[in-house]
């Protein structure tokens, strides 16, 4: 890997260091890795207000406006998903409604093999939070 995790890692970092990782135990490893970077939600954001509907495991997302742009924030009770959460932040917060919109996520998790080795609930999670994301783009 290039660079130590941080909350800053940018999806084009996290895409290249996947592309290093040639076992899917490794891939996995690195997930979870993704999700012990990111900043912890306070138990007052960890309310159902903030939690992503559809997915198995639990999952929060708070956002905020600095400007023209969204910054998210999230949260999950499992491994592996927290390191998706940490996905998700990376593909779309930091930008503007606009471009969230116009985001293909799907090309991203191609690239990295998400699609082909994710459980069902867990990509019916990761659509759930996508969606979600974009929801709050859009409003």
């Amino acid at each position: 890997m290039t660079s130590p995790l941080t909350l800053d890692t940018n999806i084009e970092e996290i895409v290249e260091n996947f592309s290093f990782l040639e076992e899917w135990d490794d891939r996995y490893g690195y997930l979870i890795e993704l999700g012990k970077a990111l900043k912890p939600l306070s138990g007052d954001e960890m309310i159902d207000v903030n939690k992503v509907q559809g997915c198995v495991s639990q999952v929060w997302l708070v956002h905020e406006a600095d400007g023209s742009v969204i910054n998210f924030r999230g949260a999950s009770d499992a491994h592996i998903v927290r390191g998706l959460v940490a996905i998700a932040l990376s593909i779309f917060s930091g930008r503007s409604p606009a471009e969230i919109s116009a985001i293909d996520e799907q090309d991203t998790f191609r690239s990295i093999g998400l699609e082909e080795h994710l459980t069902p609930q867990r990509a019916n999670g990761l659509r759930s939070m996508v969606k979600r994301i974009k929801e709050i783009a859009a409003a």
